[in-house]
């Protein structure tokens, strides 16, 4: 907390300083942002919760095209992925969830118009049209409820508009990429209005297949939403939209490291690993030719952008999404009802081993599809007694006919006894595990703000939430010629979240704030693949007792904003996902810790020392680890005692930052902006391997355009990581086949853009 004062005392002289050099320049006041953190619409700087938002012009001059951009735009969130269009992992303030697999929830909600996105299937999808995006910073249980354990984003689209209007945004740029959105809209009726959007994104990619010559990592996106907006009277309003969007870019291309050393040369011990039965590889030698896959292939390049790939696989997924949205205000206080429904698909097949011998291929193929529906009756008016109670259903159900192809080059076919030549004790086979996920959720919530006197403000929220589950699990092999087992089982997941909190104003312009939350995340079953039916579960709830707090204040005429907190998590039960080698395989897990301590602070700041010219500057000092983690990972062997590792992408330094200066030139208005991340050091698995970590990382993005017409067009040029640093995503270990993997996000990019609105 001490570092943060003084980062915040350090940047506010500074701006304060950069605002007397010019004086002469009359300055404006900061923006007031309105966000609906607490499912109304407030003022952020009342709002005692942590809480980042980003607006949609801000999106695109950071050019956010899904939610994987935003890692690093808020404090103390990280966003990683290893596939090109679906399941982001999104950590905040170190609690996130590692497993992939389409049955986990992740440990931060994403909500678009208020609905829950379910399917981690349907995360990753384009951004565009957007009004805005909120970074809720710690547990969220009482008004979001379930999977929010590290919090929530809250995505909101454009809605209709009883005047005509549209906007259209272009950007050209490297690797042959377009990115094209916009949206249109207008009145139909004097009670009715309508808007139409769409997005266009493609690249040709930028990893290069040695082997082809073609480039992979490729993009393909395509989407449209429409949306209607009935108002007969000032009592009634009721929003409806339909979404649908379709990625076919190619499957994920990645890097592939050689763990096996060949040489006592590059040999980093002089026995083989217990575990893996050869010896590694010293980091040295890795591209020496002298490492080498369990297949015997050494990888001579370290450039992270190129490999020699089998097969370029494609990466679809197709989205349906339908939301009505209904108000009625009864004077005194408004009725809401949300109804969603999402559809999700996946089909993806994925060159996993990275190299031109069939290791190991993947075939992900799941199906979600997801029904909701909240109501929720709250108080209206700046009254003494604010409110706000509601119940929530939903049900949910996921089918999954994934399979791994494992050891192909191993395969002796007989045409007698074994045509297909699998040998499943020897690891030798495509092993599959279809699967059937049923879930029915139901909640009960309430909130109250109660003004104790004028200055203070007492809250208190509580939340009942049941999740009952019902699976069915099959392990075989060659698309079911063999079934190694079937398992059948059925939970139900009841928890008890909540929050209590005193907001203090110090004056109109600052004020106070301390708070306790609970957020729980449901227990379940484990989805991915395994040949032993004890690694399915059922795992328990997790839970978050966070302690919090915070001060927000403005100063200088509300040329300054400085808002700061502090953080101590009590994290119990988290479920975690980890990777062994068992029986000559490589075996996933997914299963609950004891518990794990997380602490740190917090500061966003944002300025206008003279007329033109925006800064913001954000920081994170963070302190995420397991306490009393014992992971049986073989039943035939003690525990791995992670007690004291750090948490996965939880870097314990994070700052983002961005200077945007507008000034008259000629006919128009010249515009500059610099914008830029940084995160210190990561670990990308449980065990903090270190070879599965990544050093410290800054990326600068800008952008340079100019704005005419009265701002209705601009056009620039654009940039992002313009050091061209480079840009691991994640790193994933395959030694039990002795390689790594490493997923890469873009090198340096650069364009041109064009904008439009009326």
């Amino acid at each position: 907390m001490r570092k943060l004062q003084v980062l915040a005392g350090v940047a506010g002289m500074a701006m304060m300083a950069a605002a007397g050099q010019v004086h002469a320049q009359e300055a404006v006041a900061l923006d007031e942002i309105v966000v609906t953190a607490q499912k109304r619409s407030e003022n952020l700087q009342d709002v005692p919760v942590s809480v980042t938002a980003l607006t949609a012009d801000q999106l695109k001059d950071q050019r956010v095209g899904d939610v994987l951009a935003l890692s690093g735009l808020s404090p103390g969130l990280q966003i990683k992925t290893d596939d090109n269009a679906a399941n982001p992992r999104i950590f905040i303030r170190g609690i996130g969830v590692n497993d992939f697999n389409p049955a986990t929830a992740s440990a931060v909600g994403v909500y678009v118009d208020g609905v829950y996105v379910a399917s981690p299937l349907a995360q990753m999808a384009g951004f565009y049209d957007l009004q805005q995006v909120e970074v809720l910073r710690g547990p969220q249980g009482t008004l979001y409820g379930r999977n929010t354990t590290g919090g929530a984003i809250n995505v909101t689209t454009k809605k209709p508009s009883s005047t005509p209007e549209g906007d259209l945004a272009v950007d050209y740029g490297r690797f042959n990429s377009l990115n094209v959105q916009g949206g249109f809209g207008g009145p139909i009726a004097d009670t009715l209005a309508f808007r139409i959007a769409g997005l266009y994104d493609k690249s040709d990619g930028y990893t290069l297949n040695r082997l082809t010559g073609n480039k992979g990592n490729d993009a393909d996106r395509k989407a449209v939403r429409g949306a209607l907006q009935w108002k007969p009277d000032d009592k009634l309003t009721v929003d409806v939209s339909a979404s649908y969007s379709k990625s076919s870019g190619g499957s994920i291309l990645t890097y592939n490291r050689s763990l096996i050393a060949q040489t006592a040369e590059a040999a980093s011990t002089a026995d083989p690993d217990p575990t893996y039965g050869y010896i590694f590889c010293k980091p040295a030698y890795y591209t020496s030719g002298q490492c080498t896959n369990a297949a015997g292939y050494a990888n001579t390049s370290d450039n992270k952008y190129e490999g020699d790939y089998r097969f370029e696989g494609k990466d679809i997924v197709k989205l349906f999404g339908a939301t009505s949205a209904i108000s009625y205000d009864f004077g005194g206080v408004t009725l809401f009802s949300i109804t969603g429904y999402q559809q999700a698909k996946r089909d993806d097949y994925e060159e996993t081993d990275s190299n031109p011998i069939s290791i190991f291929d993947a075939r992900y193929i799941a199906k979600q599809d997801t029904t909701s529906q909240e109501f929720r009756l709250q108080s209206n008016g700046a009254t003494g007694l604010r409110w706000v109670a509601g119940l929530y259903a939903a049900r949910d159900n996921l089918d999954n006919d994934s399979h791994y192809n494992v050891l192909e080059v191993l395969r002796v076919p007989d045409p007698v006894n074994n045509p297909t030549g699998m040998d499943p004790a020897n690891s030798v086979g495509v092993f599959g595990w279809p699967l059937h996920q049923k879930t029915t959720s139901y909640a009960a919530f309430g909130q109250v703000d109660y003004d104790l006197t004028p200055k203070l403000t007492l809250t208190g929220g509580l939340r009942w939430s049941q999740d009952k589950k019902t699976f069915h699990y099959v392990s075989d092999v060659d698309y079911g010629l063999l079934t190694l087992f079937e398992y059948d089982n059925q939970k139900t997941f009841s928890s008890i979240s909540g929050r209590l909190g005193l907001r203090y104003a110090l004056s109109d312009d600052a004020n106070v704030y301390a708070t306790y939350n609970r957020g729980t995340k449901s227990g379940g079953f484990f989805s991915g693949q395994t040949t032993d039916p004890r690694d399915l579960g059922p795992y328990k709830d997790e839970t978050v007792d966070a302690y919090e707090i915070g001060a927000k204040s403005e100063f200088l005429d509300r040329r300054l904003r400085v808002n700061v907190s502090a953080f101590y998590y009590d994290y119990k039960d988290l479920q975690v996902y980890t990777q062994v080698q068992r029986d000559g395989l490589p075996v996933q897990l997914f299963t609950n810790a004891s518990k794990a301590r997380v602490y740190g602070g917090e500061a966003e700041i944002e300025a206008r020392p003279i007329t033109g010219l925006s800064l913001t500057l954000g920081a994170s000092l963070l302190s995420a680890e397991y306490k009393d983690f014992l992971s049986f990972e073989d039943p035939s062997l003690p525990p791995a005692d992670y007690s004291g590792n750090t948490l996965p992408s939880a870097p314990k330094v994070s700052l983002n930052g961005a200077a945007r200066y507008q000034h008259p030139l000629g006919a128009g208005d010249l515009i500059t902006q610099l914008d830029f991340t940084y995160r210190s050091k990561v670990y990308y698995d449980t065990a903090n391997t270190e070879r599965l970590s990544d050093k410290a990382r800054a990326f600068v993005d800008g952008q340079v355009g100019w704005a005419f017409a009265d701002g209705r067009y601009e056009l620039g040029v654009w940039g992002k990581n313009l050091a061209d640093t480079t840009n691991i995503s994640d790193i994933t270990q395959i030694a039990a086949f002795g390689f790594d993997v490493f997923s890469m996000g873009p090198p340096r990019t650069y364009g041109v853009y064009f904008r439009a609105k009326y």
